[in-house]
């Protein structure tokens, strides 16, 4: 469920009812194919190196990506940026990437999922530091409860999952949400299609400087894995930001949990593996406490449609 985040207007917005329909079917069509996507990392994760993964991400979508954003804005759009913030997206997106696709390599989705999940509460714990904005008690006591949920899932005590593997998926979601931070920045000066062409060319790029060295040899049976996750990236981050662009973001991110369902099934159908009794009572507490922020968030600016938060 990684994916670059997209910026949507700040401006006040009321959508009329059926683009509220419509806008949630979109957003859970861009969680399906996001869920695709991810599986297909998966698969590759079990041949090639995490940042190789991570370039093939990058490199597959970049193309439908960049003809999406000429046809829609032009080329000046794409080059009148902040280079500095993009370059910093860069770093955090490759090592997003590449932690999360490590961790695939040995984790089942949902149990990713279920820990990736901390993310939004910690774009909420860093929006204090970094964007200045006020948390209330009630909303620190959320983030405070939704990281114990993350303890449960890692069940340090015991022979659960604290493991490279686990600790890769909290890293992966820490720069996801420092990503988050730096969009809400670029928004203010840059275009939606210059976040996404960039992000994608310098995830490309650099994952495929550090994956270099140990480069492996594409299998001619990989091949149309690689074509679909870059479809499937494609049009996911399409999909989202046109679902955002429809609904109200307090609408839409909640939607977003629903990629632990298709985690589950797509774990049973393909792995044959199902989450245990623990990973489910993790993943209630920290989406509980995910969707209580996003309750409080609504209560603070209920006539403002804020930025996404990526996923």
């Amino acid at each position: 469920m990684v994916h670059p985040a997209t910026p949507q207007s700040s401006a006040p917005t009321r959508p009329r009812k059926p683009h509220r329909v419509r806008a949630m079917l979109t957003m859970l069509a861009a969680v399906a194919v996001f869920s695709l996507m991810d599986a297909g990392l998966k698969r590759l994760s079990t041949h090639y190196p995490p940042f190789e993964v991570a370039t093939l991400r990058a490199a597959s979508s970049l193309p439908l990506v960049l003809a999406w954003a000429l046809a829609t804005s032009g080329l000046r759009p794409l080059l009148r940026v902040r280079w500095s913030l993009h370059l910093l997206r860069g770093v955090l997106g490759v090592a997003m990437m590449g932690s999360f696709v490590y961790a695939l390599q040995s984790l089942p989705l949902s149990t990713a999922y279920s820990i990736f999940f901390v993310a939004p509460l910690l774009i909420t714990a860093l929006s204090v530091p970094f964007l200045g904005e006020h948390v209330g008690p009630r909303r620190w006591a959320a983030i405070f409860v939704g990281l114990l949920g993350v303890v449960v899932l890692l069940r340090p005590s015991g022979d659960g999952m604290l493991s490279l593997a686990a600790l890769a998926v909290l890293l992966a979601a820490l720069m996801y949400a420092i990503t988050a931070i730096t969009v809400q920045l670029l928004a203010r000066t840059d275009s939606t299609q210059a976040m996404m062409v960039w992000i994608m060319v310098m995830m490309a790029v650099g994952a495929s400087l550090l994956a270099w060295p140990q480069w492996v040899p594409i299998r001619s049976s990989d091949v149309l894995v690689i074509c679909g996750i870059g479809v499937a990236g494609a049009l996911g981050q399409y999909a989202i930001t046109e679902a955002f662009r429809l609904g109200e973001a307090s609408l839409m991110a909640p939607l977003e949990y629903t990629a632990l369902v298709w985690g589950v099934l797509l774990d049973a159908t393909v792995w044959g593996v199902l989450p245990d009794a623990v990973t489910w009572a993790g993943a209630a507490i920290i989406i509980g406490s995910g969707l209580y922020l996003l309750h409080r968030e609504r209560l603070r600016a209920p006539a403002a449609t804020p930025c996404p938060p990526p996923s």
